[in-house]
């Protein structure tokens, strides 16, 4: 999968690893009407492309994304389609099957703030940082952030974040709990690689089905949560890799190249 250099989305794969990059530096990657539109198609897209193990979120230029494009909004269409595309690139993005990296240098804000939080991870430059900056333009919070921002931060740390529009830096991001990893800016590039390059290496469905459990997790009681893994076990016991990894333990062999096919005839 790629697209043309020139192109406000770009998509790249290899090894892997599928990276989507907002290419409007000039506007600090906010994203548009047309931006939006694309977004969605490409994340479905993604979601069915079988060679995709990992995928990494960045923007170009030394900043992630400023949010919206509320500049160059078409003002002549009902705000409620607008905002209910927004919303599907949101759900479309936690959705995703596979692991999702940000790759966050220079300013997370507003909608591009969720964005990044909407991801399994954020690794963020010393110089990342977010805003919820929505109150600020007479806005309330969006791209998810009501439902994102508690659960990762805690509901009075979301109300000062979101009431307040502040701007926070990477370390403090970190402390919140907002970023998973802060690096150097000309490491940036070098560890998110290596991290996505080492979740490409495990087994495909054990991962994805890691993640569904923990994101519904958050949602459901303990009973319920324990069904789940138990159903979700035996979906990664009728895959090749699990055999495969319990054979390399007990072999003391490296790991097995896991493929995430079905073992079940």
């Amino acid at each position: 999968m790629t697209t043309n250099s020139s192109d406000p989305v770009l998509l790249t794969s290899a090894l892997g690893v599928t990276t989507i990059t907002l290419n409007r530096p000039e506007r600090k990657n906010a994203i548009d009407e047309s931006m939006w539109r694309t977004l969605t198609g490409l994340l479905q897209q993604i979601r069915n492309d079988a060679g995709t193990r990992v995928v990494v979120l960045q923007g170009a230029g030394g900043d992630f994304c400023a949010g919206a494009d509320v500049a160059k909004s078409t003002h002549d269409e009902h705000p409620i389609p607008r905002l209910r595309r927004i919303g599907d690139v949101a759900h479309a993005l936690f959705e995703l099957p596979m692991p999702v990296i940000a790759k966050v240098d220079g300013v997370a804000a507003g909608a591009g703030c969720n964005m990044a939080l909407a991801c399994d991870i954020v690794i963020a430059s010393e110089r990342g940082r977010f805003s919820e900056i929505f109150s600020r333009r007479g806005l309330s919070i969006d791209f998810g952030g009501s439902w994102l921002l508690p659960r990762i931060v805690g509901l009075q740390q979301a109300k000062r974040l979101a009431l307040l529009a502040e701007v926070i830096g990477a370390a403090e991001a970190y402390r919140l709990g907002m970023v998973t990893w802060v690096q150097p800016v000309d490491q940036l590039d070098e560890f998110v690689a290596d991290i996505a390059q080492r979740l490409a290496a495990l087994p495909p469905i054990a991962l994805e089905q890691t993640k569904a459990l923990m994101n519904a997790g958050m949602d459901i009681d303990l009973p319920t949560a324990i069904r789940n893994e138990t159903a979700a076990q035996a979906v990664n016991f009728a895959t090749e890799d699990a055999p495969a990894a319990f054979r390399a333990f007990l072999d003391k062999t490296d790991p097995p190249h896991y493929t995430g096919r079905w073992a079940v005839r």
